[in-house]
């Protein structure tokens, strides 16, 4: 009998463990879904757009309060969503070709916003706000914002109708988008700033896109905090 004592111990133990390990697996945090909806975008109320205008300033320091849902979903419509029953955005687009893509790098994920269904999708799980930071030559902001917007041009769609002038007509477009978003910020009580200091490569790499894409605007934002 004393010899089986050892025996059933060591097994008590290892199905101690595997409960363990269950309840380990059930407690971890889901991963973050494939798609997500964002909460329909306000088109009314509000600051004034002189008021937006006059109060905007580019904010460095952030508070650790992640962005709501309401406020991530407000700020990407405004720099891409859909205004118009036939596809036209909230910022203009040379011959309404739109080859501009807003992402999304939060605590969660990375995320790429999908103007049509006005929701998020994921590229890339866990967190990648530090790899962006890298990218952006460690600038404050970046390093500390809870959640940062990049704007991504694909210069090959406005060329095939506009050719050489296809990355200027980019450009000017993603200063179109960053300043809706700027304004938004500012409607929203959250600060932001722009920035366009940052490796292209890398920051390519970090949102898993080819060279054939142009990386033109980081734009950090969270809760304006003043230390």
């Amino acid at each position: 009998m004393r010899a089986l004592l050892p025996i059933a111990l060591a097994a008590l133990l290892s199905a101690g463990g595997c409960a363990a390990k269950e309840e380990e697996k059930t407690t971890a945090e889901p991963p973050a879904p494939a798609f997500k909806e964002l909460p329909e975008p306000s088109r009314e109320g509000g600051l004034s757009l002189h008021e937006a205008i006059a109060g905007r300033r580019s904010t460095r320091t952030y508070g650790s309060r992640k962005l709501t849902g309401v406020e991530v979903g407000q700020l990407l419509w405004a720099g891409q969503g859909i205004t118009s029953p036939r596809g036209f955005r909230t910022a203009p687009s040379a011959g309404a070709l739109y080859p501009m893509f807003l992402y999304y790098a939060d605590d969660v994920a990375l995320w790429r916003y999908e103007p049509l269904r006005h929701g998020l999708v994921k590229v890339v799980d866990g967190d990648v706000r530090a790899e962006i930071a890298t990218a952006g030559l460690e600038q404050a902001p970046l390093k500390r914002a809870p959640g940062i917007i990049i704007v991504v041009a694909k210069p090959a769609i406005s060329a095939i109708k506009y050719r050489g002038r296809a990355e200027r007509y980019c450009t000017i477009e993603a200063g179109h988008i960053g300043q809706n978003i700027l304004l938004t910020a500012e409607v929203l009580g959250l600060g932001a700033c722009p920035v366009g200091a940052f490796h292209d490569a890398e920051l390519l790499d970090v949102l898993e896109l080819g060279d054939d894409y142009l990386p033109l605007y980081l734009i950090p934002v969270g809760e304006a905090f003043e230390p």
